[in-house]
């Protein structure tokens, strides 16, 4: 049984950070491409950054570029998502994706505010 679990999330204030993560289970996770997501109120969800397989390939939404670090650990089964610099705008719920069998995690919010 496939199972993406995040964790992480939570309120910080704008210019913070926070680092999500979400463990694996059920499929071999060392051998596909992961994706983050979000999805803010009333707005479509959107892809926020993807890492291949072994990690040495990473891309980003032009809006977190340089502020989210997209990363993950093959031993434990984990993609991670360091998000530095928040902006109130980065307040959604965010989701991990297993892409291959379009699998999701639950989401886990995330909201900026002073």
């Amino acid at each position: 049984q496939v199972r993406l679990v995040e964790s992480g999330g939570g309120l910080v204030q704008p210019g913070g950070s926070l680092r999500l993560s979400c463990v694996a289970s059920g499929f071999t996770f060392k051998n596909y491409l992961m994706r983050w997501y979000r999805q803010a109120p009333g707005k479509e969800r959107e892809m926020v950054a993807a890492i291949s397989f072994n990690g040495e390939h990473t891309s980003y939404n032009d809006r977190v570029k340089g502020r989210f670090t997209i990363s993950r650990d093959n031993v434990q089964n984990t993609t991670y998502l360091q998000m530095n610099s928040l902006k109130y705008e980065d307040t959604a719920v965010y989701n991990c994706h297993w892409p291959k069998l379009d699998y999701w995690g639950q989401g886990i919010q995330v909201t900026v505010a002073s």
